[in-house]
């Protein structure tokens, strides 16, 4: 089970990304210059109306959404993790996920908001990145 503090400080220790306050929604948000990777995400009254119709509903606790590489890997999220992953009408074609924190694991947590990050950073940025961070290997 991950929480808000969890995200901001994973989202915190990676180069150059800052947390800005959302003038529309009042939730945080984690970016770099080119843009937001991760961000606090409650449902609007219009996400209500359509979960609605489709017999769904918004989860309890707290959510993040999520930049993916493409809709490729956001469909194996929500296929792989339908526990942890949601989508939502207003995300349709759009390359992000939603995140139950109550649901997801911490070390899956920190996975996905490194992979959006290093799709907002330079690849120089990057590179430097992933050659002082091998992955883990079991």
């Amino acid at each position: 089970m991950a929480t808000l503090d969890d995200v901001r400080a994973i989202a915190l220790e990676l180069p150059g990304a800052i947390e800005s306050i959302d003038g529309h929604r009042g939730g945080a948000s984690w970016r770099t210059p080119a843009g937001a990777f991760v961000w606090q995400r409650g449902p609007s009254a219009r996400d209500l109306e359509q979960l609605a119709a489709l017999g769904r509903a918004w989860p309890p606790g707290d959510v993040v959404g999520v930049r993916t590489d493409g809709t490729q890997v956001k469909e194996a999220l929500l296929e792989t993790y339908p526990g942890a992953f949601f989508t939502i009408p207003h995300f349709d074609g759009y390359p992000a996920v939603l995140v139950r924190l109550d649901s997801i694991e911490l070390d899956q947590l920190r996975e996905v908001v490194t992979d959006a990050w290093l799709l907002k950073v330079s690849k120089r940025v990057a590179n430097e990145w992933l050659a002082a961070h091998p992955p883990a290997t079991g």
